[in-house]
């Protein structure tokens, strides 16, 4: 380990799972690091980037909660005063729904020098990896990106607003809210509005299940989708069915060449 190079925060975001989806900024702070604090999240493989650091494992997950957000803010101060550069690594990108501003707040009122690498949010990487632009011509102006579960464990209010749009809804942390969620969407006549979720997206362990606001709670149930995991709602989804077509239809055609 180097010397003390004097107290520093690098928030890094490390992306929706996929280790390679890690930006090259990502992984110099990481070599740089003295300390590295971590989420559960984040992909094991990313730590080795920081040789040599010492590393800590601060959870941050629903069901997993080996600190507190008050303790991990004293934390990174305490580590950035007696160690130096401290890199918080975190799932997704950093200022989505990820705190972030929180801890920079923190150690700003500590006097200790921050910067952020922001990561690839799962809000429209995973939907992508998957063949769901959350924008696309004559389906979606634009996208809505929400949290399902607010501070107080409640459903976002702005969900309510989002049904009422003709946007691309991706709403994240929600799936303990699913069924609150589709109800508002029905209450808008939506039954058909196609929905996507997927869970451990961009790794290994991605599983998807496909439906609509009327019929995507059986799929989940039946496919055993559970957190992590995104919710995808609009016309959007059917963009992944098309694809799937198209390619299949080119394949046949290959085959009959």
């Amino acid at each position: 380990m180097q010397a003390n190079k004097g107290p520093k925060l690098t928030l890094v975001g490390a992306g929706p799972g996929d280790p390679d989806l890690l930006t090259l900024k990502g992984v110099k702070a990481l070599v740089d690091a003295d300390v590295v604090l971590y989420d559960a999240l984040v992909d094991p493989v990313l730590l080795e980037y920081a040789s040599g650091a010492e590393l800590v494992f601060v959870g941050k997950r629903k069901g997993c909660y080996r600190f507190q957000q008050e303790q991990i803010n004293e934390l990174i101060v305490q580590r950035a005063l007696s160690k130096g550069h401290v890199v918080r690594l975190k799932g997704g990108d950093p200022f989505i729904f990820g705190r972030g501003a929180e801890e920079m707040e923190y150690a700003a009122r500590h006097g200790i020098p921050s910067a952020i690498v922001p990561g690839i949010s799962s809000s429209s990487a995973v939907p992508a990896l998957q063949h769901i632009p959350v924008t696309k011509r004559h389906a979606s102006e634009s996208f809505w990106v929400i949290t399902g579960t607010t501070k107080e464990h409640k459903l976002s209010t702005d969900v309510a607003l989002a049904a009422k749009s003709t946007a691309t809804v991706v709403i994240l942390m929600g799936m303990s809210k699913l069924s609150q969620i589709m109800q508002l969407f029905r209450s808008e006549d939506k039954h058909d509005t196609p929905v996507a979720v997927i869970q451990d997206g961009s790794t290994e362990n991605e599983k998807v299940g496909i439906g609509t606001v009327a019929t995507i709670e059986k799929m989940v149930e039946e496919k055993q989708l559970t957190n992590p995991a995104i919710i995808i709602i609009g016309e959007v989804v059917k963009h992944r069915d098309k694809m799937q077509t198209l390619i299949q239809e080119h394949h046949d055609l290959q085959e009959m060449v």
